[in-house]
């Protein structure tokens, strides 16, 4: 199988996103405190990337760590912060929002027609779903979701290939799965003989 696949690199700083760069990402997912699985970062970071790379970059949308169910200030946060990026001219954003254990449906699509025209990832939130087939059907009838970020309710994407595939399977042709979870230079050329998904996510996916 030939390897024609998209390699996005998660990163948290300009340093490190022209060294994945320079290492052979295709793209980047530009994020703050990853330690907490990643936060909405610095607009003036994003730019000073923007004037150093013509590479695709998704930002995050996200205004705290912990649950993807958000109040009203949080959400007026998020819109805002859509707003702000889209007006500098990314290429797209990453968000996550649910409710109990389904995609919050009216919110997603509200927050995904506002980022419209750029491309919007929904983030591994839906990990968290009680059924990720369903999300991922249901994800697939909002046009302006370009992709889905999972690891298949696992911690790898390995571990969670079996659930990857129906998910890919369930995506339809409009949405990518792109897997994620331990993704590595290592490990994306087996993943890729068996997944075949048009991209990967990993924060070491290229050798830095």
């Amino acid at each position: 199988m030939t390897a024609t696949y998209l390699k996005e690199a998660c990163i948290e700083t300009v340093d490190e996103a022209l060294s994945v760069i320079a290492n052979g990402a295709n793209r980047v997912e530009f994020c703050s405190r990853l330690e907490l699985d990643g936060l909405t970062p610095d607009i003036e970071e994003v730019k000073k990337l923007m004037q150093q790379t013509d590479i695709p970059i998704m930002v995050m949308i996200r205004p705290r760590g912990g649950n993807f169910e958000y109040n009203s200030d949080e959400v007026e946060q998020m819109k805002q912060e859509i707003l702000e990026f889209k007006a500098i001219g990314i290429q797209g954003v990453v968000f996550g929002v649910l409710e109990g254990q389904c995609i919050n449906e009216e919110l997603t699509r509200a927050l995904a027609q506002l980022a419209s025209p750029l491309e919007v990832c929904f983030h591994k939130a839906i990990d968290d779903v009680e059924d990720p087939i369903t999300a991922t059907k249901t994800l697939s009838q909002i046009p302006e979701i370009t992709r889905i970020l999972t690891s298949g309710q696992k911690k790898t994407a390995w571990e969670g290939r079996a659930t990857l595939m129906q998910m890919k399977d369930a995506a339809g042709e409009h949405l990518s799965i792109m897997p994620a979870g331990k993704v590595t230079s290592e490990n994306i050329g087996k993943l890729h003989e068996l997944l075949n998904a048009k991209e990967y996510h990993g924060r070491n996916i290229v050798i830095k």
